[in-house]
């Protein structure tokens, strides 16, 4: 696949990737801002009903107090009257919900009731145990809206209530120190239900509103933000696209400088003419019969290339000396591995080539340079472009000898199994040699694109 290609794969997954996630934010806010909004509305709500409930036991409470306490309440006594002015029920009923008032001592004594005057005197232990008994205990007013019980309220069933908004609220002593006892409020909870209903509507439909309109702003500015983004991500990858062929580019250039930098190698010494595309080409056949991984073949194909492309800094005096080569100028010659390797790292393409390049001179034995190591310690394409230069390095004329036979040749590589060369590189260069003995002559190759690539 090509670059260009694979950048338009990446590009066209990362806009999905970007819509998907879009997507899901959406869903996701949408999911938060719907519980938001329930939680919001029913606290709301509840605050409203409680509000409301307030409102109007303070307004019965206040109401039944001012018509009632100059009665029942003497020297701080709540006194029992079944026998109260007419005038006053006269004033109960002027509060149109007000069903029925109930007058209790602490220890749950009817003092008086507006309905069923029989159960006036009467004790209710029943009363104590629940509402009545937390407010005189508390001395702290609460409503609700309540279903009727079967005992003390048979009065206020008769009249066909099945639920009615109940209010207990202390009877104060005068210096607000003692509950003389509690008030019991019944009222129609009509008013008061239609009254939070009309509250509970308002308060969703604004809530659902407010949050509508959020959600729909986030949408729009999340959508606004994603073309932007978008169109950012196209605008990257073309100019991505374009570095990317300029690098492409200059690298292609340094490859091509780098080839001619190793020709100027090769041409320094006519002897070791088509020397490096040789040990290329018998590299690339060991590394197939080793089964070396296709990935790892370019690494053996450059390495086998320029393994000897530091030699650009050795002398030509020494490169072509007929003679044997003294301490000092050997010294020099060893350095070209290190050297050459150096000069491929700088090139990203020949990074795994390096280490090829570098230790293309080690021994098995670990008698080598420049590093000495031994055995598996020496990475094995290093192991088949040494064995590879080596057989190259006997099988062609040098100034200081001249070509060994290929039989002389064979027989000193087997000599060297093991110790100078690994033992598994040398036989996967005989099985090599066997099948395709004409890669080993030491002919003039014809370099092909993909060598060269």
């Amino acid at each position: 696949m090509s670059s260009h290609a694979a950048s338009g794969v990446s590009g066209g997954w990362a806009l999905h990737r970007s819509v998907t996630l879009l997507r899901v934010f959406l869903v996701a806010s949408a999911g938060i801002l719907l519980i938001g909004a329930i939680i919001l509305g029913w606290l709301l709500t509840t605050a409203i009903q409680r509000q409301s409930l307030d409102d109007a036991r303070a307004s019965l409470t206040q109401y039944v107090d001012g018509v009632l306490r100059p009665q029942l309440v003497r020297a701080d006594r709540l006194h029992i009257s079944p026998h109260l002015p007419r005038q006053l029920k006269a004033q109960l009923r002027r509060q149109p919900d007000l069903v029925s008032v109930k007058v209790w001592r602490p220890d749950g004594t009817l003092v008086w009731t507006n309905r069923a005057p029989e159960r006036i005197g009467r004790r209710f232990p029943s009363a104590v145990a629940g509402d009545l008994g937390e407010t005189i205990a508390l001395k702290r007013a609460h409503a609700s809206i309540n279903k009727l019980g079967d005992d003390e309220d048979a009065a206020e069933r008769a009249l066909g209530l099945r639920h009615v908004f109940e209010v207990y609220a202390p009877i104060m002593s005068s210096d607000g120190r003692h509950a003389l006892g509690a008030y019991e409020i019944y009222a129609k909870p009509d008013r008061a239900e239609s009254f939070i209903a009309s509250r509970k509507r308002v308060i969703w439909i604004a809530v659902i509103a407010v949050f509508a309109a959020l959600y729909a702003a986030l949408a729009l500015l999340v959508r606004h933000a994603s073309s932007t983004m978008q169109r950012q991500a196209i605008t990257l990858r073309a100019r991505s696209r374009q570095l990317m062929d300029s690098y492409r580019r200059l690298e292609e250039s340094s490859l091509e400088a780098i080839e001619s930098l190793n020709a100027t190698v090769d041409a320094k010494d006519p002897y070791t003419a088509g020397h490096s595309a040789r040990v290329q080409r018998i590299a690339l056949a060991v590394a197939a019969e080793l089964g070396v991984a296709p990935e790892r073949l370019d690494a053996v194909r450059f390495g086998g290339l320029f393994h000897d492309i530091g030699k650009i800094a050795v002398p030509d005096s020494i490169l072509t000396k007929p003679g044997r080569l003294d301490e000092e100028e050997f010294q020099e010659i060893r350095r070209h591995p290190a050297d050459g390797a150096e000069i491929v790292s700088h090139f990203s393409r020949l990074h795994e080539a390096v280490p090829l390049i570098r230790h293309h001179h080690e021994r098995w034995d670990g008698n080598g340079y420049p590093e000495r190591l031994a055995g598996d310690a020496i990475p094995l394409e290093a192991c088949v472009v040494g064995l590879a230069d080596a057989w190259d390095a006997m099988t062609t004329d040098r100034p200081y000898r001249p070509a060994m036979s290929v039989e002389k040749a064979t027989a000193e590589v087997r000599r060297c199994r093991g110790s100078q060369f690994s033992p598994a590189v040398v036989d996967a260069f005989f099985s090599a040699f066997r099948r395709q003995s004409s890669l080993f002559e030491p002919d003039e190759p014809i370099l092909d694109d993909a060598a060269t690539a």
